[in-house]
């Protein structure tokens, strides 16, 4: 495609039309790492960990920026960036390269999870089979039990919670006699044909517009549900404990686990993943910034115009930090008030079951519903963001591997093809595993050891060949190290703790 040269905006409303990429990633992000990691956090370490939520997120805007800006100003795809920085090489390919390859696996493994979380929620909600009607009765009752009798118990009627813990037991004894129904796996297979189909086609984009109306739609409600829970008295959050989570700590073993296993997974997959870094540079291609910029030359108009689109990105990655962090700790925060107080950890069967929970002390009845649906729309809206991105940067890394000819029609049918496979391979593995916050978990361990590669490469990018014109301050050299100080801080310590466990 030739290059349309545009200068950069000048206003603030101008700027703003010009958006886009950061809020196609905000949009990607609110997902399996909200709902299930991000919340699977607060369950098992309460208000302790709030902090390293927060830091998860903001710490890698100013990495996410320096990313986009290499793309943008050298006119080269990110992935080929990327196996341009010194290390091993194995191949003919750059150490990163191998890293980013074993963390797609990954990704496609928490795709997996995100399937099966789809197949529950359709389970939950429309059942195929009477087993399934028998099943979603008896735990749907458990689990309105368990609440009541938590919020009985904390309201200091300690009667009525204990008659509440005994009908809990006995409606537990019965969900064991009953077996398992087929529903969630012909959902599981149902939902992967169908998202093949629809990517192949190309005739997903209504579903995905509709998807994030729904999403947004969901994230208001879960913000309300948190604001609505502080006139609870049973529930509501102290300052004391929001002050204690934002304090920098590392909460106790609960049952032989430690809460800061799970949260430097999710570390991972919060914000803006490792993976998510590496697209980010695409979408900004796609929207057309490189092309607006223009190929580089020793013109004063290509500086200028260079300088007002690297601000354009800026701003693009900075709101869209602030509304992914939002939603976030949104998540956390429920998750710890809720199921945190309920001792319930999201897991197998039961992940959406309990997960919905959360909704409960607010809309009691009407929980199950309004979760049902947000969660579908949260997690199908993912597998078609996902796959998306990564059939981009797949077909680069095809190109890179020598499998492809670089020319644009070669990416383009590859592109449509890896995205055509990503969800039956998924379900593949979603069949045979069968553990979607394990399946989530695992891919937010390999992103959060990648992260430490990428807070390398971010360092090199902005000191390797730099245009003199385009020089940073120092207070943006300042946050860049700092950026890149805790990414790989946080990857080499995830890779200590899985290779500690190992041992």
């Amino acid at each position: 495609m030739p290059d349309i040269l545009r200068d950069p905006p000048r206003t603030l409303r101008e700027t703003l039309a010009c958006l886009g990429p950061g809020i196609i990633l905000a949009s990607s992000i609110v997902g399996s790492g909200e709902l299930i990691a991000t919340t699977t956090v607060g369950a098992e370490a309460g208000f302790g960990l709030l902090w390293l939520i927060v830091v998860g997120c903001a710490i890698k805007v100013a990495a996410q920026v320096e990313i986009g800006r290499a793309t943008l100003v050298r006119g080269r795809t990110p992935l080929v960036a990327f196996d341009a920085v010194p290390g091993p090489r194995f191949a003919g390919r750059g150490w990163i390269y191998w890293g980013w390859v074993a963390m797609v696996m990954l990704v496609v493994v928490q795709q997996g999870g995100i399937l099966i979380g789809v197949a529950q929620t359709l389970s939950a909600g429309i059942p195929l089979t009477q087993e399934g009607r028998d099943w979603n009765r008896v735990h749907d009752e458990a689990a309105a039990t368990r609440i009541v009798e938590a919020a009985a118990r904390r309201g200091g009627d300690a009667a009525r919670a204990d008659a509440l813990h005994a009908e809990f037991i006995r409606l537990e004894a019965e969900a064991k006699t009953l077996a398992k129904p087929v529903d969630e796996t012909v959902w599981a297979v149902v939902t992967a044909i169908a998202t093949s189909a629809l990517l192949a086609v190309g005739r997903y984009r209504v579903i995905e517009r509709v998807s994030i109306v729904l999403v947004a739609s969901f994230v208001a409600v879960t913000l309300l549900s948190l604001v609505m829970l502080q006139f609870e008295p049973a529930w509501a959050i102290s300052a004391s404990e929001l002050a204690g989570g934002l304090q920098p700590s590392i909460p106790p073993e609960v049952g032989g686990r430690s809460p800061l296993v799970t949260a430097l997974a999710t570390f991972g997959i919060i914000g803006v993943a490792a993976g998510e870094l590496m697209v980010y540079p695409y979408w900004c291609l796609e929207k057309g910034y490189g092309r607006a910029v223009g190929p580089r030359d020793e013109s004063q108009a290509w500086a200028e115009r260079a300088r007002g689109w690297i601000r354009v990105l800026q701003f693009d990655a900075w709101l869209s930090m602030v509304v992914y962090t939002t939603v976030t700790v949104a998540f956390y925060l429920l998750g710890a008030a809720t199921l945190g107080r309920l001792g319930l950890r999201p897991a197998g069967d039961e992940m959406v079951r309990s997960l919905g929970a959360m909704y409960a002390p607010v809309f009691g009845e009407w929980a199950s519903g309004v979760f049902l649906v947000g969660a579908f729309a949260v997690l199908y809206s993912t597998l078609f963001a996902v796959a998306d991105g990564n059939s981009r940067i797949i077909g680069d890394g095809l190109v890179l591997a020598g499998l492809l000819p670089g020319d644009e029609a070669s990416r383009r049918s590859w592109t449509r093809r890896v995205a055509c496979a990503w969800p039956l391979v998924a379900l593949g593995l979603a069949l045979l595993i069968r553990e979607p916050v394990g399946m989530v978990l695992a891919s937010g361990v390999a992103q959060a050891i990648m992260l430490a590669a990428l807070g390398v490469a971010v360092l090199f990018m902005r000191y390797d060949a730099v245009d003199r014109r385009l020089v940073p301050s120092k207070a943006w050299d300042g946050l860049l190290w700092i950026s890149s100080a805790g990414l790989v801080a946080v990857g080499l310590w995830t890779a200590w703790q899985r290779l500690a466990l190992l041992l």
